[in-house]
């Protein structure tokens, strides 16, 4: 068995993505690998998407999600779209079925190169997301930061999307809350036992949303899936859209939009967007010591 292994830096919407071939082996990227990957400038992620043989029939392949942190995720979306257009390109296939820790996601690639993602129905039960402490209506929960008669952040919607969500709704720009000081107060909350990622959004119609997110295990990032989702089913949920919105990702760079539908019919949410391959190389799952192979531009030349 190689040493090495192939591996693709990419991004969803700026969200910094190691898409790593694992297939045909039995060992895993490790949590000491990833933490050396995300202190390299040059390697630097949110989320490793491990792509592993498929352990359930009917699927294309098992996903193991990897935080910056070495922490494991169970959900990626904008990770998911990346592997989607990695293997759309190597086997000319345009729908793919995947298993991760959180369930079966089913993703297609459509002609105009946006990839949708199928991230299954959203659960608001405390005790699933879960919730430290018992809440009826997870729409609304008791949960603030600041002054008890002035809370810069208050009243979170709470819920999992394969992953725990809190959505503090604000009335001003995303950017201008010190999100880089809330932000691991908030993930790292006693509420939340698995931690939690943690939205800003601001409603700024009823078809359009725009959020910035403290991501569990990654911190600040420039996009997050399944955080686009949350903000958008709990949004709807709560009756200040409808069940289908733009989500303007407020610190994509460029900034950029993801749509995103909670399907009526099942209650499942699709999330579609872009997904960009940058480079390629190999690297050590164990280690994390990589090198730089640029074969799509070699092969272009």
């Amino acid at each position: 068995m190689s040493a090495t292994v192939e591996f693709a830096r990419m991004n969803g919407l700026g969200n910094k993505i190691l898409v790593v071939d694992m297939r045909g082996r039995p060992d895993k990227v490790t949590p000491a690998a990833a933490v050396a990957l995300n202190a390299d400038p040059q390697t630097e992620f949110d989320q490793i998407m491990a792509i592993h043989d498929p352990k359930a029939d009917g699927t294309d392949a098992f996903i193991d999600i990897l935080n910056s942190d070495g922490s494991k995720a169970q959900a990626c979306g904008n990770g998911t779209r990346c592997v989607v257009q990695a293997l759309a390109a190597e086997t000319g296939r345009k729908a793919f079925t995947f298993q991760t820790v959180a369930g079966i996601l089913n993703a297609v690639e459509h002609e105009d190169g946006t990839i949708s993602v199928d991230m299954g129905r959203p659960v608001f039960n405390w005790d699933r997301i879960p919730l430290a402490e018992e809440f009826h209506d997870t729409s609304r929960i008791e949960l603030q930061i600041g002054p008890i008669d002035n809370p810069v952040l208050h009243s979170p919607s709470a819920m999992s999307m394969g992953n725990p969500h809190a959505i503090f709704w604000v009335d001003r720009d995303v950017m201008s809350y010190d999100l880089a000081r809330f932000g691991p107060l908030l993930e790292n909350h006693p509420m939340f036992p698995e931690r939690a990622n943690i939205t800003l959004a601001q409603v700024t119609s009823p078809t359009s949303l725009t959020t910035r997110t403290w991501e569990r295990g990654a911190g600040l990032t420039l996009a997050c899936g399944s955080a686009a989702c949350s903000a958008a089913v709990s949004a709807a949920r709560t009756g200040r859209t409808g069940r289908t919105v733009t989500i303007n990702v407020a610190s994509a760079k460029p900034p950029a939009t993801l749509s995103i539908e909670w399907r009526e019919r099942d209650d499942h949410v699709i999330m579609t967007g872009p997904a960009e391959w940058e480079w390629s190389g190999r690297l050590d799952p164990s280690t994390g010591l990589w090198s730089r192979e640029d074969t799509r531009e070699a092969e272009a030349q």
